[in-house]
């Protein structure tokens, strides 16, 4: 039985030249945002946060702090994926519908926010390191995401981080990580490069 997951991961290649006559609705970018933010995180956290540029205006101020790269207004949509410092105190909201859910007793909460502010609390190295790392799941779920719905992506961290801050108004904690375009690729597009041998790589102990 053929796997979709698996065919996506063996499959993906990354995008650099896009069909910019061809537009994915809102609804689309929409969905595209919904399943990225089904990624993993730490003590569900869910300290990301998505931008989804794009109108014209939007795309040409990203595109000025992007390192002019053409893939940020070609693409239909180029998403700014943030990372938000990893902070205990959100530990309760954030886990107040797991408890509604059913999933997880009231009685546990604060043991998960105590072990989360040992982790985090003065910690800003641990904690900017975890934003890093809550907005690389999520993008990479979205690549996939693209992927299964016939969509080729870009990650990008060419860019100026302070000025995607500044225009598209960041708060003090919250870190682009990288830029993500999506949209429809062009043929003339290579495919998957092949990749280091799994004995260079890989240990099995």
């Amino acid at each position: 039985m053929t796997h979709e997951i698996i065919n996506a991961i063996e499959q993906r290649s990354t995008t650099n030249l896009y069909d910019a006559s061809r537009d994915i609705t809102d609804a689309q970018v929409a969905e595209l945002a919904r399943l990225a933010l089904l990624a993993p995180s730490a003590f569900n956290l869910q300290n990301w946060r998505l931008i989804a540029v794009r109108s014209v205006d939007a795309k040409a101020r990203l595109r000025a702090v992007g390192w002019d790269q053409p893939k940020i207004t070609d693409a239909a949509v180029t998403f700014i994926v943030c990372g938000v410092v990893a902070d205990h105190t959100d530990m309760p909201a954030r886990l107040s519908p797991v408890v509604a859910a059913g999933i997880m007793p009231e009685s546990m909460v604060a043991g998960w926010t105590g072990a989360a502010k040992n982790l985090y609390f003065e910690q800003p190295q641990r904690a900017r390191d975890e934003a890093v790392r809550s907005a690389t799941f999520s993008a990479m779920t979205l690549i996939l995401a693209a992927k299964s719905l016939g969509l080729g992506s870009t990650p990008m961290i060419g860019f100026d981080p302070d000025g995607v801050s500044r225009e598209f108004g960041l708060a003090a904690n919250e870190l682009p990580v990288l830029l993500l375009a999506v949209g429809y690729a062009t043929d003339e597009n290579w495919p998957q490069k092949p990749r280091r041998p799994m004995s260079e790589v890989f240990d099995l102990v």
